[in-house]
């Protein structure tokens, strides 16, 4: 299984082990890593589990719904995803995930 190394905009950093079919906003959840607000959890319909991964090119396609939130991001990067779409994988590679400085 990957490692999940998130990153604060702050440059606070943790690391947990990922868990095979979970999504990463479920990991920031069940480890109490604040910076994943996720509102809707993870419905994909408040883009509030907005990050940026480092390992983009390992990641699964962006899905519409997951498009529309992210064009409303001010701070949308071509690294960005919504946590709440990507379900860990034993295939990936250990990640770096940096949380935004805001979310909302």
């Amino acid at each position: 299984m990957p490692v999940l190394k998130f990153v604060s905009a702050s440059g606070e950093e943790w690391e947990v082990d990922g868990v095979d079919g979970v999504s990463i906003m479920e990991h920031t959840q069940n480890h109490n890593i604040p910076g994943i607000d996720a509102d809707c959890g993870g419905q994909a319909i408040c883009g509030t589990c907005h990050c940026f991964i480092e390992q983009i090119d390992a990641m699964p396609p962006i899905e519409q719904q997951e498009e529309a939130m992210l064009t409303l991001k001010f701070d949308r990067a071509p690294n960005s995803r919504l946590a709440c779409q990507i379900r860990v994988t034993d295939s990936m590679p250990d990640l770096v995930i940096t949380l935004p400085e805001f979310q909302g």
